[in-house]
């Protein structure tokens, strides 16, 4: 589940982590009354307004600007909210801006200059532990970084029985070229964030840019924190902070019915009892000409409901031209997925599109017979191959 920014940084401040104070506005009033509120709190006139969507790479996208008196932050918050915000990681259609931060002004004159670090923790697959990514190059983009000067990407493996250990955290803060109190800042700033990563069960956290302020601090300018959603029966206060404003009305619709979908930008829906099984039939509608439009796993007790609702789901993708059922009778009989299907699918009433259903596992030969003799626009397959041919000549 991703969470906005002033939600991320919430979280991190009640962990200890010192972040960039700001506050959260609605309207282009409440954005110059937030800039009133932190002049008088910090003493500066200049204030950031960031757009408060599930994007990376705002900035580039317009959606984070400089205002340099309250009325300015009123005005840039009115023209930003409403706006369809389009960043490198949106698409091209964008993501709607509902609301703003307005953030206090950090990069403040003293005695040492402002320096932007990155770090993130998130857990490594390969060694099956927490991994902390730091580099001096905060700011930037960290697959740019990682491409053309990897060695300035430092990482930092825990040992889950232990944790994250003293020596550690003081080996990061070396790794980025820190002194004097920014090298004690810096040690209490990744100690506090490892304890919030897993505080709150994440599945990723990025602090870019980590800042050390102009007086030795360190701030979390801004914060991407994702949580396990398998995790969240354990934070019922954390479920509440999802934006479903900021997902895909599809995805939301399928998750309310239980399935796991994924959009995809492709021409064949695809509807399938496992993920594994998803992945391997993805992989043969590109091979068999065709490109995938989702990743839909039902689940192993699949029914008529929940085929239904997968249908459904799956049609109202406009770019579909066929939907690819590939079923593995083990905990659930093939030919109960069939009668599922045929049930389905005279629910919902004419599907102009063809359907091919392969069925393999127990039943399977009567599911296809049910499947054959049900007189619709729906064509059985037990091996897989034929499922493949199928789709090659109804896309042709």
């Amino acid at each position: 589940m991703n969470i906005h920014e002033y939600q991320a940084k919430e979280l991190l401040k009640k962990y200890g982590v010192q972040i960039q104070e700001g506050i959260v506005a609605h309207n282009g009033e409440e954005a110059e009354a937030a800039a009133k509120t932190l002049k008088r709190d910090f003493d500066s006139d200049w204030c950031v307004i960031k757009a408060q969507i599930h994007a990376g790479g705002r900035g580039k996208g317009g959606g984070v600007k400089l205002a340099k008196s309250p009325a300015e932050a009123n005005e840039i918050a009115t023209k930003m909210i409403g706006m369809q915000l389009v960043t490198p990681q949106t698409g091209p259609e964008g993501k709607k801006v509902h609301k703003v931060l307005v953030a206090r002004d950090v990069y403040y004159p003293g005695p040492s200059p402002v320096k932007e670090f990155y770090v993130s923790i998130l857990l490594d697959r390969t060694t099956g532990r927490n991994v902390i990514v730091s580099s001096t190059e905060g700011g930037m983009d960290i697959e740019e970084v990682a491409e053309k000067t990897p060695e300035k990407i430092v990482k930092e493996w825990i040992d889950p029985l232990i944790g994250l250990q003293p020596f550690q955290a003081r080996k990061i803060a070396f790794g980025l070229g820190l002194e004097g109190n920014a090298f004690k800042e810096m040690v209490k700033f990744i100690d506090c964030l490892y304890k919030a990563y897993e505080g709150i069960d994440a599945s990723l956290f990025e602090i870019n840019p980590a800042l050390k302020t102009s007086d030795d601090k360190i701030l979390a300018v801004d914060g991407k924190v994702n949580i396990d959603d398998n995790a969240l029966y354990r934070h019922k206060n954390l479920a509440e902070l999802r934006d479903i404003t900021q997902e895909d009305p599809l995805e939301v619709e399928a998750g309310e019915s239980g399935l796991n979908y994924v959009k995809l930008d492709g021409n064949v829906g695809c509807m399938v009892n496992g993920a594994g099984l998803a992945m391997a039939t993805m992989d043969v509608i590109k091979l068999s000409g065709g490109e995938p439009a989702n990743f839909l796993d039902v689940g192993g007790g699949a029914n008529a409901k929940t085929v239904e609702a997968g249908f459904r789901i799956i049609m109202k993708d406009p770019n579909v031209k066929a939907i690819l059922i590939n079923v593995f009778g083990g905990i659930v009989r093939c030919d109960r997925v069939a009668s599922g299907v045929v049930e389905a699918c005279q629910n919902i009433g004419e599907i102009n599109i063809p359907i091919i259903v392969r069925l393999q596992g127990t039943n399977a030969e009567l599911g296809a017979k049910i499947i054959a003799e049900s007189g619709m626009k729906v064509y059985p397959a037990i091996l897989l191959k034929e499922a493949a041919d199928k789709i090659r000549e109804v896309l042709a």
